[in-house]
């Protein structure tokens, strides 16, 4: 157990980052704690410390030297970090988070400096419970991101590296999401790393082994998910980079035993959806009306699609009907229900085979290419969750554009490196008619005389949202009709809901405000589904003001 960060003084007060105030303390502070001479002697003000960090920020030229240097400021006075953040949250997101948290990741090791959060390897896994207890502190976690490393963003197995995605992750459920950062816990599940670079670095942090694999593999996430019961039993668990074959499976197994989700399948289908409403409603149509492609069959786009299948129920079709308007298309072709190997989340979004007798094909071995569904399929919208750069090519696009007036084009992979297609092609290759999205961030893009703006589709909209609004509503649960309420709420909220010419996604700037109504939608959903106590709509606004942390000393 800790000791109590409230009888901290002296060294022991200023190495603590979240009661640390460094050059703020003020003299009577300074008299109380211990605190004269080991600090400079004039007094300056959070806002002071703010601008002097900004300015020490803007000097730096590399994006990961600046990376390291926010985590730097993380790790020795938090309300610091996170003012500045706050206050600049824009410029800064794609530094704490995508894109350069991957190239963090892949140096994790070479930049580790000082210890945060836990890494619970797999020779340990009969001490689990006793590792999360060591965690202990004064207060309770209210939520946890957890990593195993195999799948960070388009990056591949970065194993232990991959501790960089919780951190960032749970940064953003603070600076976006007010989630008090002393409640916030990240993990990995180190079981080893297949990466043979990570294994042959003599500065590697991690477990050098190749994975576990099948039963061990789930018997020790099984294990995890029983100790964090045990410890947390109310806490928000977030899942976050498994691979593929482990994503989808997972959230099947827990989720009706915790309040969990996972933010590749279910987040990433959220904001999505969400900017897919923002983006009907500028082009002047409904969802129930769109032809969809998604080029990537793994758990992030079978996670899109399954959303979309259902807001197009609640619109009104069958779900025959649903399914028939969404093709996806994986490594080996469009999925159809005549393919061997196909696993059991992507059969269900498999198209009959005889639905496509009479398209032609030319793809590999007869497979359906990414080219043959927009000739045949005619979509009126394409998403691309492939993590392959240059998929979405000038011939697919122009086909998509010869058949709808405002063609949605969602390339979504991150980083910037694996965008399926730039935004200015994109643009270029359907007359500026195109509704664009992003998984990075992009600068506006001019075509024709006119400045596109370039929503980012990230799921920073959601799942902060999804933790305040579980933390305020004291919800049991996460279920999917909470993401597509936090989804519509979404979609109301941007720009393009009022001007067709305008943002798919409000500005990043804005985040914060637009979290308490995506957080009120989830609360008031996990209400009506009795996965949380009933209150009034009054009352569970001001829970979420309540919860809702503001970077400042006290």
């Amino acid at each position: 157990m800790r000791i109590s960060s409230d009888r901290l003084r002296g060294r022991e007060l200023i190495d603590e980052p979240l009661r640390n105030k460094g050059t703020a303390f003020s003299d009577e502070e300074r008299s109380a704690l211990g605190l004269y001479g080991l600090l400079p002697p004039h007094v300056e003000s959070l806002e002071d410390q703010v601008a002097r960090a900004y300015e020490a920020f803007e000097a730096i030229e590399s994006d990961v030297d600046r990376h390291i240097y926010l985590r730097s400021l993380q790790d020795t006075n938090e309300v610091l970090f996170y003012r500045l953040i706050v206050d600049h949250l824009a410029e800064m997101m794609p530094i704490i988070y995508t894109p350069t948290v991957g190239a963090a990741c892949q140096q994790f090791s070479e930049i580790y400096r000082r210890p945060r959060g836990l890494f619970l390897p797999y020779p340990h896994r009969d001490r689990l419970e006793e590792m999360l207890r060591n965690y202990d502190t004064d207060d309770a976690v209210e939520a946890i991101v957890v990593t195993d490393g195999e799948r960070i963003l388009g990056l591949g197995d970065q194993g232990a590296g991959g501790m960089g995605i919780p951190i960032g992750k749970l940064s953003l459920y603070v600076a976006c999401g007010g989630i008090h950062p002393r409640n916030t816990l990240p993990i990995v599940l180190d079981v080893g790393t297949n990466n043979a670079e990570r294994l042959k670095d003599p500065y590697y942090i991690g477990w050098r082994h190749e994975r576990v694999v099948g039963d061990d593999y789930v018997a020790f996430v099984d294990a995890f998910v029983d100790a964090v019961k045990t410890v947390w039993p109310n806490v928000l668990l977030q899942f976050e980079d498994f691979a593929f074959q482990h994503a989808t499976p997972l959230l099947g197994r827990y989720r009706d035993r915790l309040c969990m989700f996972n933010d590749d399948v279910q987040g990433t289908a959220s904001v999505a959806l969400g900017t897919l409403f923002s983006a009907v409603t500028a082009a002047g149509s409904a969802i129930k009306d769109q032809t969809v492609a998604i080029l990537g069959g793994g758990s992030a786009g079978c996670g899109i699609a399954e959303q979309i299948v259902a807001a197009m129920v609640e619109e009104g079709l069958d779900e025959r009907e649903a399914r028939d308007r969404i093709y996806v298309v994986d490594r080996a072709g469009l999925l159809h229900d005549q393919m061997s190997g196909l696993s059991a989340f992507q059969q269900k979004l498999a198209q009959p085979k005889s639905r496509l007798d009479g398209w032609k094909s030319t793809g590999p071995d007869g497979g359906y290419s990414m080219l043959d569904v927009a000739r045949e399929g005619k979509p009126s919208v394409l998403i691309g969750v492939s993590g392959q750069p240059g998929l979405f090519t000038e011939e697919i696009l122009r086909e998509m554009a010869s058949h709808t007036d405002r063609p949605i084009i969602f390339p979504l992979s991150n980083p910037t490196s694996r965008m399926e297609a730039a935004p200015a092609d994109v643009l270029a290759w359907t007359e500026g008619r195109a509704l664009v999205a992003t998984g990075s961030p992009i600068e506006p893009v001019s075509y024709d005389g006119r400045s596109f703006p370039i929503a980012q589709c990230n799921n920073t909209y959601i799942f902060p949202a999804v933790g305040l609004g579980v933390v305020a509503a004291r919800a049991a649960r996460v279920t999917d009709e909470m993401m597509r309420a936090a989804a519509r709420a979404l979609g109301q909220s941007a720009p393009a809901s009022r001007d067709p010419s305008a943002a798919l996604l409000p500005p990043l700037a804005e985040i914060r405000s637009v979290t308490r109504d995506l957080a009120f939608a989830v609360g008031r959903m996990a209400q009506r589904q009795g996965h949380a106590p009933e209150s009034s709509e009054e009352e569970l606004r001001r829970r979420i003001d309540e919860c809702f942390w503001e970077p400042a000393y006290s």
